[in-house]
């Protein structure tokens, strides 16, 4: 593989709040946890934070620290480090002009400060498997010791929520070392800590502070945020402090093996994609590398009884869940393709327990309690991504646990499950839906307004329905099972869909058979599945059609738009109010994880393996924007397809990853 990705930016970035703010870090913890922010050091959303701990992992997301504000005294001189917005429209203090550098080292963000002739160097990390976070700091330059003043902000709130103080009185009490938090009676306890700084208790509240990207999603942009702890060190050149946040009493002080484990833990990471693609390890992008670490973001434990070890995927950051359609559609390549197969192993088992009417759960929902099942499409992805399994480890025992799972499946649908869910006897395509439902993937709604219901039959979930019995054949033949049935269905679904071809446009219809509309001609990117699934049901020519259409009037750097510029409805640009944006979200708006899609059905199509290869480029180098090391959810449908959206989307990395992987192996047989 080629050296690493060097995500580092200067002065020009950094001194720049429009430009600094526009990028953001993230850190992780493996249960749903995480820390982000802005470069600059401001936090323009209400997700930003140094502890938005998962209390019941890996839902339950709560910002416990919101920031700290740091402030130095050297030389004679005081320098403030933080930046924070204020309702006023102030930007006060302006640590980002002190920044020297800000640079990415695996998935740590560590930021250098110039302070006169010394350096201050700060970085962020969360222990996997805990909600605990460090800041550390460490004088890298300096001609005499620096002291150091570090306040602690608090909060207690469900991480979509914003806090006014009001009346609200905390209970901060000292421990050894630090502070407990009790925000009210029958609040998570947490703990702020230093190992080698003084802890002086404080309760005054920061009122007015601003979120400057919620402002621009047409949302309330404004809250308070408590004092709760002024730390105080004096550092020598070369020593360091560590701030240590965390919902665990007695949770390590230890910054030095704990500041090792993430590095440790990311080796590990790139050994695990060594041994899984060896063989294309020298002629693999540098962003590559840093694709296979943000995949491990995404990777949540769920625990079940019967699944204690249960794995899921957290769908984006910073708002999504873990949802059944993501899951599926992101696991091949952020396990499979990464050289993880055991978690996916995990994870596919562990889902297997929410199945039922033949349908997964659409999402779990972020403070707990009971799935929802309103998803036609990720019960199909899960025949899709069990296939991809099997395909890559010949697990026959795994296979032999989940079959019954999936045969039920295939009988529920075929028996007729919710939302009018079915397989049409006539032809053996799969329905779905009904009045004030939306089922696919592009699944906007606004109040009782479903922005693109689809309602019928649907052009990819017919595409997976036969993936869906093709690959059934397959395992009941392997499991020396009856397969005729499975057969049957898949010829007979086959042979009608044709019906999905529009003539006039000389692509697929994206639904037939829709009531009160008959068929949807309209030109959306859905038709690429029924070109890049294993087995495709239209000809050679047809699917050539598609591919071409698709590049001519969807194909863009990022990804492919949702909708065709010319259609009616086509929206370009993704902002604005919550009802703007959930307009725009599938009528025009580009989604980057259909760039694999794309890209696989050309490589079918053209057999080119450097074209289909180089479409993946400008996308991949996307991990030195907004979410830096990471893959954005969504572009603006026009140039120049700025971000939106998700700042991290587990089926961007993992279709680029997986498609990456697939095309490139490919390449190397030629």
């Amino acid at each position: 593989m080629s050296e690493q990705a060097e995500i580092q930016f200067g002065r020009e970035i950094c001194g720049d709040l429009a430009a600094a703010e526009s990028r953001e870090w993230l850190v992780t913890n493996g249960i749903g946890g995480y820390a982000s922010g802005t470069i600059a050091g401001s936090q323009t959303r209400r997700y930003h934070g140094l502890l938005v701990a998962a209390l019941q992992p890996p839902v339950g997301r709560t910002q416990l620290v919101s920031a700290i504000d740091e402030s130095v005294h050297y030389a004679g001189a005081d320098f403030s480090l933080a930046t924070h917005r204020w309702a006023s429209g102030a930007v006060e203090p302006q640590g980002f002009l002190l920044l020297e550098d800000f640079h990415l080292e695996g998935t740590t963000p560590v930021w250098t400060y110039g302070l006169a002739d010394a350096l201050l160097e700060k970085r962020i990390w969360m222990r996997h498997g805990e909600n605990t976070t460090f800041v550390q700091y460490t004088l890298v330059r300096g001609n005499s010791a620096i002291e150091m003043e570090l306040k602690a902000l608090v909060n207690y709130r469900d991480f979509h929520s914003l806090t006014h103080a009001g009346d609200w009185r905390m209970n901060i009490s000292a421990v050894e070392q630090g502070v407990k938090v009790i925000p009210f009676e029958g609040a998570t306890p947490f703990y702020l800590k230093s190992s080698t700084a003084t802890c002086e208790l404080r309760h005054e509240w920061y009122l007015g502070c601003h979120f400057e990207e919620e402002t621009r999603r047409g949302l309330s942009d404004r809250e308070d945020r408590l004092l709760a702890a002024l730390f105080r060190a004096k550092l020598e050149p070369g020593s360091r402090i560590t701030l240590v946040g965390s919902t665990e009493s007695a949770a390590s002080l230890d910054e030095e093996t704990a500041r090792a484990e993430r590095p440790n833990h990311d080796v590990k990471l790139f050994q695990e994609w060594q041994s899984r693609n060896e063989v294309l390890v020298e002629e693999a992008p540098s962003w590559l590398w840093q694709l296979v670490l943000a995949a491990d973001q995404f990777i949540v434990r769920r625990s079940l009884p019967e699944e204690p070890d249960g794995r899921s995927i957290i769908a984006g950051y910073h708002w999504f869940g873990d949802w059944g359609r993501d899951t599926m559609i992101a696991l091949p390549g952020l396990t499979l393709s990464t050289g993880r197969a055991g978690v996916a192993k995990r994870m596919l088992l562990a889902f297997s327990r929410y199945v039922d009417g033949g349908m997964l759960p659409n999402n779990f929902p972020d403070a707990g309690g009971e799935p929802e099942y309103n998803t036609v499409d990720a019960a199909l992805w899960y025949f899709e991504s069990i296939r991809q399994y099997f395909d890559a480890t010949q697990d026959i025992v795994t296979l032999e646990k989940l079959f019954p799972v999936l045969t039920g499946m295939i009988d529920a649908h075929i028996a007729g499950t919710r939302y009018n869910i079915h397989v049409d006897p006539e032809d053996g395509l799969l329905y779905a839906g009904g009045p004030g439902v939306q089922l696919t993937w592009m699944d906007a709604k606004v109040g009782d307004w479903v922005v693109t219901p689809r309602t019928g039959k649907a052009v990819e979930i017919n595409a997976l329905w036969i993936s869906a019995l093709e690959t059934m054949g397959g395992f009941a033949r392997l499991l020396a099972k009856p397969d005729d049935a499975y057969e049957k269905l898949a010829a007979k679904a086959k042979k009608s869909f044709p019906k999905f071809w529009n003539v006039d446009r000389n692509c697929c219809f994206d639904v037939i058979d829709s009531p009160g509309m008959g068929n949807d001609a309209a030109l959306r990117p859905n038709q690429i599945f029924a070109v890049s699934l294993p087995v495709s049901p239209l000809t050679y020519q047809q699917q050539k059609a598609v591919v071409d259409v698709c590049a001519r009037q969807l194909l863009t750097s990022h990804g492919l738009r949702s909708l065709a510029p010319g259609e009616p409805g086509y929206a370009g640009h993704y902002g604005g109010s919550p009802r703007d944006r959930d307009a725009a979200y599938h009528q025009g708006t580009v989604w980057g994880w259909l760039l694999g899609p794309f890209a696989l059905a050309h490589h079918r199509v053209y057999q080119n393996s450097r074209a289909a290869l180089r479409f993946l480029e400008p996308l991949g180098r996307q991990i030195y924007a907004s979410g830096l090391g990471t893959l954005s959810e969504i572009f603006d449908g026009d140039a120049p397809f700025t971000p939106r959206g998700s700042i991290a989307q587990a089926w961007t990395v993992a279709e680029v990853l997986r498609v990456w992987t697939e095309i490139a192996a490919g390449k190397k047989q030629e």
